[in-house]
């Protein structure tokens, strides 16, 4: 596979936010928020940090009954998790949802949701990873705005006393705060400028929805893509897939996140999942910026509001990444 290789420039990467699809209600004090489990089970132990550090910020956590029930991988079966995401998606009260946890399951019940309440009353869904499902399928038919962010099977201990970048990004995302990111040069990099929505997730649910109802629709936008303990040629297999629906021929720009823990096999497969990915784009001139510190690193996953619309700039001025 040939290899991608740019000039050892430094580049400057801003992405600066303007409302584009229907955004929720920013959070106030005193708000009613709700956690769900809509993929892998969950218990009250694991959970225990994110009720301490959602009630520090002033908010009402509400747990549903069903919220630790336990089917074998499943936080109960399907008909019970899609019930127990309904109810929130259906209370008016409620102004956030948070997602408790990725894992599999949640493309097991998207097709048994209603949405009309909730379009009638937005809130923000909060997740990553497996919540990709949600995220898409919401873009695609309702345009309304989601947040890819941490989720409270992340939060650790010492939140409410200790600053992580997920967590501060995330009370900044929800409460109508200023995100601002620095990034650091990238070799992989490609210059260019782009203002579009910015849409996206986990590479590999994506890749999982096309052909769906959920599939994501990224013409003229702005996508984001990451991944975790992936074999580097399945990367390979996931990029040449999207491309070949025409996910990538059509974009405005790439923000490439964390692409973590992969693996190869015995025979290498000769190439980065970051190199995988640029060469799979090379032959398009849309800015790409790589190692966008969001994904499956932990306390350092930064919050992005998905539908929002956004400008992307990739320059050989420096390197920051502005919200």
């Amino acid at each position: 596979m040939e290899k991608i290789s740019s000039p050892p420039t430094q580049y400057t990467i801003l992405i600066c936010v303007t409302t584009s699809m229907i955004r929720p209600p920013y959070l106030q004090h005193g708000d009613r928020v709700a956690i769900v489990a809509p993929a892998r089970k969950i218990t009250p132990q694991e959970i225990a940090p994110a009720l301490t550090l959602l009630r520090s910020w002033q908010l009402e956590v509400v747990l549903p009954e069903h919220l630790f029930d336990d089917d074998n991988q499943f936080a109960g079966d399907d008909n019970t998790r899609a019930l127990t995401l309904q109810q929130q998606l259906d209370d008016p009260s409620i102004r956030a949802i948070f997602c408790a946890r990725g894992g599999y399951g949640t493309v097991r019940i998207i097709d048994r949701l209603d949405f009309s309440r909730f379009r009638k009353h937005p809130k923000w869904i909060v997740g990553y990873s497996d919540i990709t499902t949600l995220h898409s399928h919401i873009h695609r038919h309702f345009g309304i705005e989601t947040l890819h962010a941490t989720m409270p099977i992340n939060i650790p201990a010492d939140a409410t006393h200790t600053h992580y970048p997920a967590i501060d990004t995330l009370h900044q995302a929800l409460f109508g705060g200023e995100l601002s990111y620095t990034l650091p040069h990238h070799p992989l990099n490609h210059i260019g400028t782009a203002q579009a929505p910015l849409v996206g997730g986990n590479l590999s649910i994506l890749y999982s929805l096309c052909g769906s109802p959920s599939d994501i629709n990224t013409e003229g936008k702005i996508l984001f893509i990451e991944d975790l303990d992936e074999y580097l040629y399945h990367i390979d297999r996931m990029m040449m897939n999207l491309k070949r629906c025409g996910h990538l021929s059509h974009l405005a720009g790439l923000i490439v996140g964390q692409m973590s823990d992969m693996h190869d096999n015995t025979i290498p497969f000769g190439a980065t999942a970051e190199q995988i990915i640029r060469h799979a784009t090379s032959e398009y001139s849309y800015p790409i910026c790589f190692n966008f510190p969001a994904g499956h690193n932990g306390t350092d996953n930064h919050a992005l509001i998905l539908g929002h619309s956004a400008t992307l700039t990739v320059n050989p001025d420096g390197s920051t990444l502005t919200f």
